[in-house]
């Protein structure tokens, strides 16, 4: 995996969460005694062999840097900080760090995933670009859908429903098909559209991809967005092993 770099995406304010992230990231809220969704993500890439990770941050960006270097000495990792993650979606968060992303074997996740370490291990021995699906699971309202044509993924987004399945921001893309997507997100945010997913600048040159499901089946990885989603992280937390 040493060519391969993970970037996480933790630049958002996680509102949804209250008061548990008016004072943290909300990368840094505790699913377990002393373990925090970043601690489980950053354990399971160093267990696998990914040492080599960029964090995107926004709000309370000294004391997430802080944390990760005191806590985790024996990976390289480099902070891109986005000064206005109040305005702008994870899209141009990604924009910023181009230079250190431009050809190279991505890892990309939210910073709010949480993954048993077989998914992972799953992703990461995958030959083809790919991203988390289900079709055990079914559609949830709000989040990431994958619309599949024959074997490939074609659009991802949250209001996708037709030939549509569960799917999370959990990707591994080789360096030919990230370098079209990141070109494009590019593109985005030179001309403004800073305020959207990612996936949507991704639905736009996704014919030029080659991007796959990976079907978990059945298996844990979820966001912590809400209140929910946090008690549902506890109370699966032994699974994540």
């Amino acid at each position: 995996m040493n060519n391969l770099k993970a970037l996480l995406l933790n630049s958002g304010t996680g509102s949804r969460l209250g008061e548990l992230t008016s004072t943290t990231n909300k990368c840094l809220v505790k699913i377990a005694d002393n373990k925090t969704i970043l601690d489980e993500q950053l354990t399971r890439l160093i267990n696998c062999g990914v040492t080599d990770i960029i964090v995107t941050t926004g709000k309370f960006s000294e004391d997430l840097e802080k944390y990760i270097l005191t806590g985790y000495t024996d990976a390289n990792f480099t902070f891109v900080n986005n000064p206005i993650y109040d305005k702008t979606n994870y899209i141009y968060s990604i924009f910023l760090a181009k230079d250190l992303l431009k050809g190279q074997d991505i890892l990309l996740m939210h910073g709010d995933l949480v993954f048993e370490t077989s998914v992972l291990e799953d992703i990461l021995s995958s030959p083809h670009s790919v991203m988390v699906t289900d079709k055990a699971k079914p559609l949830p309202p709000k989040d990431f859908k994958a619309v599949i044509d024959g074997e490939k993924i074609i659009r991802v987004g949250v209001n996708e429903f037709k030939n549509a399945c569960y799917a999370q921001p959990l990707y591994k893309l080789l360096a030919k098909d990230w370098d079209i997507w990141l070109d494009e997100i590019c593109a985005f945010c030179n001309a403004g559209k800073t305020d959207v997913y990612a996936e949507n600048a991704f639905n736009d040159v996704s014919h030029k991809m080659n991007l796959y499901p990976l079907d978990i089946n059945n298996r844990l990885c979820f966001e912590v967005d809400t209140i929910e989603d946090l008690e549902y992280a506890k109370a699966t937390y032994l699974q994540l092993t």
